[in-house]
């Protein structure tokens, strides 16, 4: 599941004619750089929700020309946010273990890091597990981080705490089926992550590389001069 629906705002004015999803970095459209690491973890097909310049994000997808299949959840009628465009598009995307990702994170990869995730999942103890970052170092992120990790891989939110190591990246795996006691028209998934926290069911594991959270003009600019550097 790519969450794809989003207004872009604090990316305008990349976003004034065209969705979050193709401002490009170093010449490739966001959403290309996740669907590519996708098809690289070996997922087949994937769901792309639409909302903001829909028509032009699905003439795009349906020129991409390579893997994986793009089946449309369409989110013209209102922007559902994350939990509820996963509840939408829960009918299509079946009843398997599912990636949910943002469009708008881009990583050096110096190990293998949506394997590793899905080595970690285990739906009998989780019920989501995160992909995350190391909070210093990484470009664009504008917070104090989200999540402290135990040994095991357990989650806990950062609370009152003044600081937490790890920001969550932009990925994770879930049920398809997670958000479906949420209610109707748009919610967020943080709640259920929470409750999940609380439950010792929420987990993570921390990306070998360099995150950039691609979410407005600047960020944009400093991850194609990262990537530059790496080329």
């Amino acid at each position: 599941m790519v969450l794809a629906a989003g207004l872009g705002t604090r990316m305008r004015p990349l976003t004034d004619d065209r969705p979050k999803a193709l401002v490009e970095v170093q010449g490739r459209a966001l959403i290309d750089h996740v669907l590519d690491r996708l098809a690289e973890a070996g997922v087949e097909k994937a769901v792309v929700n639409i909302h903001w310049f829909a028509d032009r994000l699905e003439a795009h997808l349906a020129a991409r020309g390579r893997g994986p299949q793009i089946v449309i959840s369409d989110e013209r009628a209102e922007l559902l946010e994350t939990g509820g465009g996963l509840k939408k598009a829960h009918p299509l995307l079946g009843d398997d273990p599912v990636f949910v990702a943002n469009i708008d994170s881009v990583w050096i990869d110096r190990g293998d890091a949506l394997t590793d995730l899905i080595r970690l999942w285990n739906p009998e103890t989780m019920d989501a597990a995160l992909l995350l970052a190391r909070r210093e170092g990484s470009i664009g992120f504008e917070g104090d981080g989200d999540f402290f990790m135990a040994d095991d891989g357990t989650l806990t939110f950062r609370g009152d705490a003044p600081s937490a190591p790890f920001a969550y990246m932009g990925v994770h795996i879930t049920r398809p089926g997670y958000a479906d006691h949420g209610p109707d028209g748009p919610f967020s998934l943080s709640p259920l992550w929470r409750k999940s926290a609380s439950e010792g069911r929420l987990f993570g594991c921390v990306l070998d590389g360099d995150w950039m959270h691609v979410g407005d003009p600047q960020a944009r600019d400093e991850a194609e001069a990262k990537l530059a550097g790496e080329a």
